[in-house]
């Protein structure tokens, strides 16, 4: 029987304290083929992610790296282990805990932004808060603040269509964000961004870590992205392996761009 919110994340205050914010043991995950044989993507997986940590995910093409990150998202379910989230394993609630959970403390950023073209970029920031029923008006001051932090107020009555790429992925960060998310997931953020504009949101990455303390955790294929991460996590054969920095180029992360300095911390301006 799953615990009632009440007694879940939104009383304990040691969820919140928790110095490991994703504990995984033993996890694997298959799938059943219309043949009836079961693909196995993730085998016996076991590793910590740390409150604060900025973890790259990286690996060849189909090798799990999404599956992986569905899993830390809650969006898919371990076949075997499990998966602790702030101590808690989370995969026993109800759906509508699960839900909650996700719309109050997760994040997502995705490859592309999936903003909704026909509203203006605060009314898709606003969104996270009016499904949680949060008043119209207090979604409204929520997602001014997030965008004012990001250097974005100047755009918020502006229509999807009217922005650039690189002004899209900012506010899908945004919304991310307007909530204040333990832990936020980006599954290849810059893969549809020019180098600098890629830069840039790098550089978001970074600065959203320092100025919230968020646990974040990013797929990528990124050279210059990965090897400013502190840590990097390498998937293949379906386990994991930590990763030096000399090593991410044999699992499938791309090069470093001329005159890109990889190990220079570009510090986002928050206006």
């Amino acid at each position: 029987m799953s615990a009632p919110v009440s007694q879940g994340y939104a009383a304990s205050a040691s969820f919140f304290e928790s110095e490991i914010a994703i504990a995984i043991k033993g996890l694997s995950k298959s799938y059943s083929t219309d043949s009836g044989v079961a693909l196995s993507v993730l085998r016996d997986l076991n590793c910590n992610i740390r409150t604060g940590e900025v973890v790259g995910i990286v690996g060849a093409s189909g090798v799990g790296k999404t599956t992986f990150l569905h899993i830390l998202g809650t969006l898919e379910t371990p076949t075997l282990g499990t998966v602790l989230h702030f101590g808690k394993n989370i995969f026993s609630w109800s759906d509508t805990e699960l839900s909650r959970f996700r719309n109050e403390q997760l994040g997502f950023v995705f490859q592309f932004h999936y903003l909704l073209p026909e509203f203006t970029a605060i009314e898709n920031v606003m969104m996270p808060c009016i499904v949680a029923g949060v008043d119209r008006r207090l979604s409204r001051d929520m997602a001014l603040e997030i965008l004012h932090e990001l250097g974005l107020e100047n755009r918020a009555g502006f229509k999807i269509g009217q922005l650039s790429g690189g002004e899209q992925q900012r506010i899908a960060f945004a919304r991310a964000m307007v909530r204040r998310p333990r832990l936020l997931l980006a599954d290849e953020p810059t893969g549809n961004l020019d180098e600098r504009t890629g830069e840039k949101v790098a550089d978001l990455i970074f600065s959203l870590n320092e100025r919230y303390n968020t646990t974040i955790v990013v797929v990528t294929h990124n050279l210059a992205l990965a090897i400013r991460m502190k840590r990097c996590l390498g998937l293949v054969d379906g386990k994991v392996v930590e990763l030096t920095p000399a090593e991410l180029k044999g699992f499938g992360v791309g090069k470093v761009q001329a005159g890109r300095s990889p190990g220079a911390l570009h510090q986002y301006k928050f206006q």
